[in-house]
């Protein structure tokens, strides 16, 4: 850092006060939103945040912050905040960013209008970054980690706050999908539920009169939640939602969304092409894509094996495990095209001893016994339309419509 004399220094923090009790008094909200992005380090701030660490004096601080009096408690804690961040100090930024936000809170909800809204949006967004990154600290020292539960606790009376009648409830999705960020990230996802319900039952809110940036981001975590409960149906349409509404310059996000739709499509049997998994660098689906093209099973276990701990993470594991069953179903269904090209009149009967040779030409050893079962849950699951010659050890498929198309109902 260059240097910098007292006089400079307390020019800094005079230009940064004045400039936030204009922005309040003006109305002016582009203003507000830089002047409270203390994760931003933008020079402006990271410059002003060095001359309240030469003003280390407390007193002189709170002297400073009397300046904009009009703003109560406002400017001491955004003071403290950009000095302790500054410094390194995380938890204490955050405690102090937690007690202006309460501060603002309290001002926002004075005011009429909703003006100050993008500048809710950037204090909610801000506190869970600061919370995050004071978890991390805290988890280095040893010491349990516990700012973003109490940043989601916070942003719930936020919430709460905006839950009403008039301009301001248009924010509540935006404080929504942060909560989601939260408890996904604390893998508390059940939490969500309870802003769920208040989102979609309340008659205050009209979804449609939502920001589409927000709109994207909720049916995004909520489809994602609808893929972990295995509501495949559910998940199809909230994903596709976002992907469809999703700003197309925004390739990151296309790409999550794309994450968790390609495993709900494949399930009812739709595949991706070649080309968008290499758009989207979503290739750890391709020899997912192609063992289900070729009805390969070693080949799918080998593919969901490799990439296991990157589907974990991202709750589709379970999803990929249970295209077994489909890539059965086309092993069948290609045996029955070859029978039906030798001989028409006797391609609805497939003997299991055929299944079990093709299983073992992909190297993997199945008896007729456990044939018999997986065909009979292929039958359960409607996937196909038979029934067993226990005798004769054959699998007689219905001359009509021996293979179903796909739904969700028969994909779960």
């Amino acid at each position: 850092m260059a240097y910098l004399s007292m006089g400079e220094a307390h020019r800094r923090v005079a230009e940064y006060l004045h400039r936030l009790s204009d922005a309040v008094s003006s109305q002016d909200v582009n203003s507000l939103n830089h002047l409270f992005s203390v994760s931003s380090n933008s020079p402006f701030l990271l410059s002003f945040a060095d001359a309240l660490n030469l003003l280390q004096d407390t007193n002189r601080l709170v002297k400073l912050a009397d300046k904009s009096s009009q703003l109560g408690e406002i400017p001491l804690h955004l003071l403290t905040c950009f000095q302790n961040y500054r410094l390194g100090n995380l938890v204490d930024s955050y405690h102090a960013f937690e007690k202006f936000a309460n501060a603002f809170i309290q001002e926002f909800r004075n005011w009429e209008s909703a003006w100050a809204l993008e500048a809710l949006y950037v204090i909610a967004y801000e506190l869970r970054i600061l919370a995050e990154r004071a978890d991390r600290e805290l988890a280095s020292s040893g010491k349990s980690p516990e700012k973003l539960k109490g940043a989601g606790s916070f942003l719930m009376k936020v919430f709460g706050v905006l839950a009403g009648k008039g301009p301001k409830r248009v924010g509540a999705l935006y404080v929504t999908c942060q909560l989601f960020k939260i408890y996904f990230k604390l893998g508390t996802v059940h939490l969500c539920r309870s802003v769920i319900r208040s989102i979609e039952t309340a008659r205050i809110f009209d979804f449609e009169e939502f920001p589409r940036r927000d709109k994207v981001t909720y049916m995004y975590y909520t489809g994602r939640l609808e893929v972990l409960n295995e509501n495949f149906s559910a998940a199809d349409r909230k994903l596709s939602y976002a992907l469809e509404h999703c700003n197309p310059l925004r390739e990151n996000n296309i790409r999550m969304i794309l994450k968790y739709l390609i495993p709900v499509k494949l399930s009812i049997g739709i595949l991706p092409s070649d080309w968008l998994l290499q758009r989207h660098n979503l290739v750890e689906y391709r020899d997912v894509v192609l063992a289900l093209r070729r009805g390969d099973l070693r080949l799918l276990r080998q593919a969901v094996q490799e990439h296991e701990d990157r589907f974990l993470r991202s709750g589709v594991y379970l999803v990929l495990e249970k295209l077994e069953l489909q890539v059965y179903q086309r092993l069948i269904k290609k045996i029955y095209i070859i029978q039906k090209q030798k001989d028409p009149s006797k391609a609805h009967q497939v003997k299991l001893e055929v299944i079990v040779k093709a299983l073992k030409w992909l190297q993997l050893d199945m008896d007729v016994d456990e044939v018999e079962c997986i065909i009979s849950n292929l039958i359960y699951k409607d996937l196909i339309k038979g029934y067993f010659a226990h005798k004769s050890k054959v699998a007689v498929l219905s001359k009509q419509d021996p293979f179903p198309k796909l739904t969700y109902k028969n994909a779960v």
